[in-house]
Formats: structure tokens, C-alpha cells, sequence
């Protein structure tokens, strides 16, 4: 089958034992970005399978229209980039692995060295070496610290391990499931939202960003943290409150940030408030860019094109499509 792959920027998945799950199918690899409709088209316009790397390209109605012999888009995750009902109607099967239980230990890793980049500085000892001077202020020491989990599910849950690892105390905050599974790991649940902001040195958000979770973290939570305390979002921009980031480290509370993830990606101009702040740390959206995180996603993904080509589809999401699915 005709195979496109979208947005593998450093032609990384060739180099990957994975790829070979796809031999046997004629495959094209873009290592561009384009969002242009009508771009998009032309290249994908002979595609019977799409493949996507996250939300990295919009696959929107308009587009998906223009594209009568596209049978199956295979992805893993979330897929609000993804016109779904759309292509239900027009006989698409979308197959996106949901990843169970297994955590992102990327994503968990990249959290963790925010948190310390943060709070000893990094960044800014870096620059300051490199530019003739020595050491540029004092951070600050994690053990003895709290942090706080918004969201104990998989990577809530292996970032908690980290922050007891370097002695600290760990409040969670999420839903009633999720705080008895904290409360069996030993992890005290927080008494409600409000002391979570209060009390903890390090906040770090771990939740999936859907209608319900949208804003949910406001400019008045940021505001009842202490000036030495740090926020970290490696989830989605779109948890907190638009605009309410940078307000808030403008007022001095949260005195610190370390962010993975912005309100529009890429984010390709250094004068946003966030790249010019010395109190932020930030990095493109790289949670889950690592060898060894991307051969395990996209096996499952290219097993979702195999099963596919096999006639027996697998993790649809739509699933209504199977009865009226192009063939």
C-alpha cells in the first residue's frame, strides 16, 4: 500500500528497527513541514495510509475532502489535530494506540531535567560561562522540597518516583481513581486544588488536554504560588489559562517556570514573552523526542498500517467507519 509519513523533520524513522514493520509497502517520507491545504494535497494526493508523528500537522476537512484515495490515517495518542467525524463520513479509518498503561519514561525524563534546570539555573550558568563570566546566581536544593503532581496517571505517577527519589515530599491532585492509586504508592493526596498551588515548591502537570481540562489550571491558582516556586508543563499549553503564564511571571508568582509545550507550535519567534524571560526554561516540545521513545511508538503505529492492509483494522477510533470504510 501507499504509505506517507508527515513531519519526521531529521528523517529520524528510516534509522529506526521499526521501519522495517512497513517493508513490503511503498512508503514516502516528509521531512518538511507544511500546513498548507493545498501543498498537502498534491503530496498526499496518490497516499492510501498517513502517517502521523503527533499533533505536528492538522489533518482538517478541507484537506481531507481533496483526498479520495486515502483509506486509514495510523497515529498514536490524542488526535484533536484530526477532523474525526469528517473522516467517518467520507469512509476513513483513523487507528490511534492509546499506549495503556505504559508511560512515556521520555516525557517523565525531560520533566524531571526541566525541574532541575530550573531550579539550579542552568541556563543561565551556561550562558554565563560561555560569555567570559563565571557563576551567574544560586539556586536552589530539591531535598526537603514538595512537589506537587496535577494528574497522577502514567507520567504523573513515574515523576512522583523522581521527586521521592531526590527527598522530596509529593502532593497529587487529580480524579478520585487516580488519588487512590496515588494513596496505595504512598503519595499523600492533596486536600484540594487550592493547597496543591499553595503549598508545593515544584508543580508539575500531567494531564491529557481535552474540553474538561482546558484552562483548568487559571491565573488565580498561579497566583497563590510563592515567588521561589516553580511550574513545569511537558502535557499541553492549553491546560493553563491563555495568557495567565506570562501575567503570572510578570507578577512574580510562580517565580519560576520550565514549559516543553506553548500555545502555538512551532514556536518560531524568539521575542515571545516566554524565550526572552531569565526565569523560564523552555524547549520545543522534545518530551517524546528520543530514539528509543519513537522506535516503541511507531511499532505500534506500523502495526496499526499492517492490520490494517491485512483487513482487520485495529485501535479505531471511529469506529462507525467499518461499515461504509473505503476500499
Amino acid at each position: 500500500m501507499k504509505v506517507a509519513i508527515l513531519d519526521d523533520w531529521f528523517d529520524t524513522l528510516r534509522t529506526l528497527p521499526s521501519f522495517g514493520k512497513l517493508d513490503g509497502h511503498e512508503v514516502t517520507v516528509f521531512t518538511d513541514h507544511v500546513q498548507d491545504t493545498d501543498a498537502l494535497a498534491e503530496r498526499l494526493a496518490s497516499a492510501e495510509i498517513l502517517v502521523l508523528i503527533r499533533e505536528r500537522t492538522e489533518i482538517r476537512t478541507p484537506l481531507l475532502e481533496r483526498l479520495p484515495r486515502l483509506r486509514m490515517i495510523s497515529q498514536r495518542s490524542v488526535y484533536p489535530h484530526i477532523d474525526v467525524d469528517t473522516c467517518t463520513a467520507l469512509g476513513i479509518i483513523v487507528s490511534s494506540d492509546q499506549h495503556g498503561g505504559t508511560p512515556s519514561y521520555a516525557a517523565a525524563e525531560l520533566t524531571w531535567a526541566l525541574v532541575l534546570a530550573a531550579v539550579r539555573q542552568l541556563p543561565l550558568q551556561v550562558h554565563a560561562l560561555r560569555s567570559g563570566r563565571w557563576q551567574a546566581g544560586v539556586g536552589h536544593t530539591l531535598r526537603g522540597k514538595t512537589l506537587g503532581i496535577y494528574g497522577y496517571g502514567r507520567i504523573g505517577r513515574v515523576v512522583a518516583g523522581y521527586g521521592r527519589a531526590f527527598g522530596m515530599d509529593v502532593l497529587a491532585w487529580s480524579n478520585p481513581d487516580s488519588l487512590d492509586r496515588a494513596r496505595a504508592d504512598g503519595v499523600i493526596p492533596a486536600r484540594d486544588r487550592r493547597e496543591l498551588f499553595v503549598e508545593c515548591d515544584v508543580v508539575s502537570l500531567h494531564l491529557r488536554l481535552v474540553p474538561a481540562t482546558r484552562s483548568i489550571v487559571t491565573a488565580a491558582d498561579l497566583a497563590r504560588m510563592r515567588p521561589d516556586a516553580l511550574i513545569v508543563n511537558t502535557s499541553r499549553a492549553g491546560l493553563i489559562e491563555r495568557g495567565a503564564l506570562v501575567d503570572a511571571l510578570r507578577a512574580g508568582r510562580p517565580g519560576m517556570a520550565a514549559v516543553d509545550v506553548f500555545e502555538t507550535e512551532p514556536l518560531l519567534d524568539p521575542h515571545d514573552p516566554l524565550l526572552t524571560m531569565d526565569n523560564v526554561v523552555c524547549t520545543p516540545h522534545i518530551g517524546y523526542l528520543t530514539r528509543e521513545e519513537w522506535d516503541l511508538q511507531f511499532s505500534d503505529i506500523y502495526d496499526q498500517v499492517n492490520a490494517y492492509a491485512a483487513g482487520t483494522p485495529i485501535n479505531v477510533v471511529n469506529a462507525d467507519v467499518l461499515a461504509h470504510a473505503r476500499r
